[in-house]
């Protein structure tokens, strides 16, 4: 007897923080990721852009889909999803990073 199992393969959005090491926002908010990482099975790229200028650059080729989101500017912390092409920015409460992440996919 052959028996063939068949895993649909599921497809995990891509998650971007970028944040900036002295950023109190981003410090408040490293607890959240943290705990929806080990909560919901995602995982965030997080991505330095005060003190890495290849970071920067990826953030900065984002500006036309981030910018207006964030009130017109780049700030950090910025969680983005480049499939989707949605992004949260600030420091926000848990549920609505968590809400955030779920929609994603």
């Amino acid at each position: 007897m052959l028996v063939r199992a068949v895993y649909k393969e599921e497809k995990v959005s891509r998650l971007i923080m970028f944040h900036a090491r002295e950023c109190p926002h981003c410090k408040a908010m490293m607890p959240h990721v943290d705990r929806l990482e080990k909560e919901q099975n995602v995982q965030f790229e997080r991505l330095e852009v005060w003190h890495d200028e290849k970071n920067a650059d990826l953030m900065r080729s984002y500006r036309p889909i981030i910018a207006p989101k964030c009130g017109g500017q780049l700030r950090t912390p910025t969680f983005f999803c480049p499939e989707t092409s949605d992004v949260l920015c600030g420091e926000v409460p848990y549920e609505k990073l968590k809400d955030w992440v779920l929609k994603q996919g």
